[in-house]
C-alpha cells in the first residue's frame, strides 16, 4: 500500500525550502501548498476553539481558518464553503481539521498525498507530531553565511543580523540534538548545495525516504512555480528559473566584511561540522559577538517560556489533537481501516 503520511518541509529561512517545496509539488502524488499562517496559530488558540466534538465548534473553527486574513487561506485557491463542510463533517480533532485543508489542496491537483512547508516549523516539530503523529520531516540545510546574506536582503525582514545568525544556529542545533530522537523513518536531511548540484540523485534518495517512486519532473520545479508560489511573493522570483548552483557561496559578495567575520566567529564549529569551509575572515569584534550572544540568549528564553506555557495548556485540552486522516493516524486512534477501504471511509 502506498504511503499517505503527511510531509513537512523545514529549515532556516532562505535555505531553499521553496525550491524544495516545488520539487515535491512536481511529483505526481504529492502536493505542498504555499506557506500559510494557520497551523501554529490554531494550535496556540486551541483552548479558545473548545471541544471540537461539537459540529458547531468545528464550524466556528473552519470559519476562523478560511476568513482570518493572516491565515492566507486565499493563496490555496480552495472553495471556502467546501472546506468548511469537510471540516464540519470530518473527524473531531484539531489535527484532522488542519489536515483537511492540506488534503483539500492536494485534491485540487488530483493528488493523494499532502503536506506543508514553512521554514520555522523546525522549532515546532514536537507540536506537529502531536497533530500528525505519522508525519515525515524533510530538513534542507544551506551554508549559514548564504542564509544570513539572503535573509538580510528580504523586503519582509526587519531584524538585525544577530537575529538572522541565531536562527540558522537554532536550525542546525535542532538537526544535531533533536532530530536523532525523532521516530524512525520520520526525518530526512539534505543539503542545498548538493540538491542544486545533483538534483536527480538527491531527489531519488528523498523519494526513497518518503516511500515514493522518483519522477524526473521533480528536477524542473520552475514548471509548477506559477501555480504553487503566489505572485505577490516577488522574492521567490528565482523559483521560476532553472535550478542552479550560482547562489552557493554568494555570501562573499553579499555580506559586509564585519558580518562575514561575525558569522564565521560564532558559527565556525557548526559550519565545519557540516563540511562548509571557512573563508579565513578575521575574528569578529567582541562587541559584535556580545550582541549576537545577547540575541541568542533572548531567543532561547522566549523558546523556554513558550514550551512551559504549552505544557500548562496541554493539561486543559478538551480533546486529543491528533489527526485521524491517514492510515497510520487511524490505526493509532484505534479505528480499523481495511486495505480495500479509503482513508476517508475509516473516519466514519
Amino acid at each position: 500500500m502506498q504511503s499517505d503520511r503527511p510531509i513537512f518541509v523545514i529549515g532556516c529561512p532562505r535555505s531553499g525550502t521553496t525550491m524544495l517545496q516545488l520539487m515535491l509539488h512536481a511529483h505526481p502524488r504529492i502536493a505542498i501548498p504555499p506557506e500559510t499562517r494557520f497551523m501554529m496559530a490554531a494550535y496556540q488558540r486551541r483552548l479558545r476553539f473548545g471541544d471540537l466534538t461539537s459540529p458547531a465548534r468545528r464550524e466556528q473553527f473552519a470559519d476562523w481558518i478560511v476568513n482570518r486574513r493572516q491565515n492566507r487561506f486565499e493563496d490555496l485557491g480552495l472553495d471556502a464553503a467546501e472546506v468548511t463542510e469537510q471540516i464540519v463533517t470530518g473527524p473531531p480533532t484539531l489535527g484532522s481539521a488542519l489536515g483537511i485543508v492540506l488534503r483539500a489542496y492536494a485534491a485540487r491537483f488530483g493528488k493523494p498525498r499532502w503536506g506543508d512547508k514553512r521554514p520555522s516549523y523546525f522549532k515546532s516539530v514536537d507540536v506537529l507530531l502531536r497533530l500528525f503523529p505519522d508525519a515525515q520531516f524533510v530538513h534542507l540545510i544551506r551554508d549559514g553565511r548564504d542564509c544570513v546574506a539572503s535573509l538580510k536582503e528580504m523586503p519582509w525582514y526587519n531584524k538585525e543580523i544577530y537575529h538572522a545568525i541565531s536562527v540558522w544556529a537554532e536550525a542546525i542545533d535542532f538537526a544535531r540534538r533533536r532530530a536523532p530522537k525523532l521516530p524512525a523513518g520520520s526525518y530526512h536531511e539534505l543539503r542545498y548545495e548538493n540538491l542544486t548540484a545533483h538534483p536527480e540523485a538527491e531527489l531519488a534518495r528523498l523519494c526513497a525516504f518518503l516511500g515514493e517512486e522518483y519522477d524526473p519532473a521533480m528536477c524542473e520545479p520552475s514548471r509548477v512555480a506559477g501555480v504553487a508560489v503566489p505572485e505577490h511573493k516577488t522574492w521567490h522570483v528565482n523559483t521560476h528559473r532553472e535550478v542552479t548552483t550560482a547562489r552557493s557561496g554568494s555570501w562573499k559578495a553579499r555580506l559586509e566584511p564585519w558580518e562575514a567575520s561575525l558569522c564565521e566567529t560564532v558559527l565556525a564549529g557548526r559550519l565545519e561540522s557540516l563540511g562548509y569551509e571557512l573563508g579565513g575572515t578575521p575574528k569578529a569584534e567582541r562587541s559584535h559577538v556580545l550582541a549576537y550572544e545577547h540575541t541568542a540568549a533572548r531567543r532561547k528564553l522566549s523558546r523556554t517560556k513558550r514550551a512551559t506555557l504549552d505544557r500548562l495548556v496541554r493539561l486543559r485540552e478538551p480533546n486529543p489533537p491528533a489527526a485521524r486522516l491517514t492510515t497510520e493516524e487511524l490505526r493509532l486512534a484505534g479505528i480499523p481501516v481495511r486495505r480495500d477501504e479509503s482513508v476517508l471511509a475509516g473516519t466514519r
